[in-house]
C-alpha cells in the first residue's frame, strides 16, 4: 500500500493489539488473574491513600498532599492500560478502534508525565524539608504546593495534546498490528507510512521538558538531600531524615529504572518481549506497590489506617 492509501486517525479502520502471551493461548487465563488482582489491589489501595489523606487531620500536610495526588494519578493511570488489557484477556477480541488507540494513549502520555513532574514536586518538598528546615513552612506554603499540583496536571495533559496533534496528521498502513499491550508511541510510529521525522523531534523536545528535566531535577535535590543528611552527626538524626524520604526515592527509582530501560532499549525482535515485560512493570506493577511501600515503610500512614479504622468501628458499635 503507498502512502496515498494510508489511513489517519479519523478513519474507522482498527488497530490490532498483539498484546501479552501473544499465540500462547494456555497463558490467557493466568494473565486474566494475575491482571485482575493487580487492578483491584492497585485501585483499593492507592484509593485508600487518598481517603487516608483527606480523613485525617495528621497527614494534612505538604508531603501527604502530594502523595494523595500520586496516589489519584496512580488510579487514572492504571485504569487506561488494565482494563483494556482484561477485556482482551477475557474475550480474546484484540482490536482496538483508531479512535480508542488514539485516546489510550493521550490519556497514557498525560498522566506519564504528570507523575514525572509530580515526583519532582515531592522531591522538591522533602530538600525544603531536610535542607531547608528553617524555611520549609514559608517555601512551601498551601498555595505552593496547590500551584505544583496544578502545574503538574496540567504539563501532563497540555504536553500530551501537542503530541497528539502531529501524531493525528500521520498515515498509517496495513498491517495494522501493534506489538505491544496497548498503544504506545514507539510502535505506532513503526506502523505508519508519512514522514514521522517531525513527530518524532517535537516529541523529543516535548520529552526533555516532561521526562528527562523532572528527572534531573529529582536526582539534583536527592543529591543535596544525601549530602545533608551525611552532615547531620548523629545515626538517630540521619535515621530519622532519611525515613522521610526513602519510601519516595524507592519510587522515583523504579519509576524512572524501567522508565529508562523502555525508552533506551533497542528496539530489535529478540529483545521485543523484554521491553514489554518491563513496560508492564512500570504501567502497571508500579502503580500496584506504590501504597504498598508508602503504607509498610510509612509509620504515619500506618497509624493514620489505624486510627481510621478505630473511629469507625467506634462509630458502628455506638450505634448499635
Amino acid at each position: 500500500m503507498d502512502k496515498g492509501q494510508g489511513n489517519n486517525w479519523t478513519s474507522s479502520n482498527k488497530f490490532l493489539l498483539l498484546g501479552m502471551g501473544n499465540g500462547v493461548p494456555t497463558l490467557q487465563t493466568p494473565l486474566f488473574l494475575l491482571s485482575l488482582l493487580i487492578y483491584f489491589v492497585t485501585v483499593v489501595g492507592n484509593s485508600l491513600i487518598v481517603v487516608l489523606v483527606v480523613a485525617d487531620q495528621h497527614l494534612h500536610t505538604p508531603m501527604y498532599f502530594f502523595l494523595g495526588n500520586l496516589s489519584s494519578l496512580e488510579t487514572c493511570y492504571s485504569s487506561t492500560i488494565l482494563p483494556r488489557l482484561l477485556t482482551s484477556l477475557f474475550t480474546g477480541e484484540r482490536t482496538i478502534s483508531a479512535s480508542g488507540c488514539m485516546a489510550q494513549f493521550y490519556f497514557f502520555g498525560s498522566f506519564a508525565a504528570t507523575e514525572c513532574f509530580l515526583l519532582a514536586a515531592m522531591a522538591y518538598d522533602r530538600y525544603l524539608a531536610i535542607c531547608q528546615p528553617l524555611l520549609y513552612a514559608s517555601l512551601m506554603s498551601w498555595k505552593v504546593c496547590f500551584q505544583l499540583a496544578a502545574v503538574s496536571w496540567l504539563g501532563g495533559l497540555v504536553f500530551s495534546i501537542i503530541v497528539m496533534v502531529f501524531l493525528s496528521r500521520l498515515k498509517f498502513c496495513g498491517p495494522k498490528a501493534i506489538d505491544h499491550f496497548f498503544c504506545d508511541f514507539t510502535p505506532l510510529l513503526e506502523l505508519s507510512c508519512s514522514d514521522t521525522r517531525v513527530v518524532t523531534i517535537v516529541t523529543f523536545i516535548l520529552s526533555f521538558l516532561d521526562l528527562i528535566f523532572p528527572f534531573l531535577f529529582t536526582l539534583a535535590s536527592y543529591m543535596c538531600i544525601i549530602a545533608a543528611i551525611l552532615r547531620i552527626p548523629s545515626s538517630v538524626g540521619r535515621q530519622k531524615a532519611f525515613s522521610t524520604c526513602s519510601s519516595h526515592l524507592t519510587v522515583v527509582t523504579i519509576f524512572y529504572g524501567t522508565l529508562i530501560i523502555v525508552y533506551l532499549m533497542p528496539r530489535t525482535a529478540s529483545l521485543r518481549q523484554l521491553s514489554q515485560v518491563f513496560s508492564f512493570f512500570y504501567t502497571v506493577l508500579t502503580p500496584l506497590v506504590n501504597p504498598l511501600i508508602y503504607s509498610l515503610r510509612n509509620r504515619e500512614v500506618r497509624e493514620a489506617l489505624r486510627r481510621v479504622l478505630r473511629r469507625d468501628l467506634g462509630g458502628i458499635q455506638s450505634s448499635r
